[in-house]
């Protein structure tokens, strides 16, 4: 398993939790990483990416204000910190990671990313 997500579980509405995704890649440090989410019968939506320099971090418009995310390349580690959670929020949320040059544009597709964690549940009561 090249990416390992943990973090999930049970919130109410206005809580917070930390996402994080463990990565065994021995490229890490040069990955573009992502966080995805997905709902029963829809497809994979796109949440927040960051670059191999913590650069280009783009989030999609419903989460800008309240997640974050951010690497620790040291520990070969992404995070997603969500705050003010709401229960359109609840979806398993999946970490995703590719290979990215320096100058690589922000990866916002699923389709961008070869590798995948195994996802981890988030439910927002209300």
């Amino acid at each position: 398993v090249q990416l390992q997500a943990s973090g999930g579980g049970l919130v109410q509405a206005g809580g917070s939790l930390r996402l994080s995704c463990s990565s065994s890649r021995a490229m890490f440090s040069r990955s573009a990483l992502g966080w995805f989410r997905q709902t029963p019968g829809k497809e994979r939506e796109f949440v927040a990416t960051i670059g191999r320099n913590a650069d280009n971090i783009v989030y999609t418009d419903s989460v800008k204000g309240r997640f974050t995310i951010s690497r620790d390349n040291a520990k070969k580690t992404v995070h997603l910190q969500m705050n003010t959670l709401k229960p359109e929020d609840t979806a398993v949320y999946y970490c995703a990671s590719r290979d990215a040059i320096i100058t690589a544009p922000a990866y916002v597709r699923a389709s961008d990313y070869a590798y995948w964690g195994q996802g981890t549940q988030v439910t927002v009561s209300s």
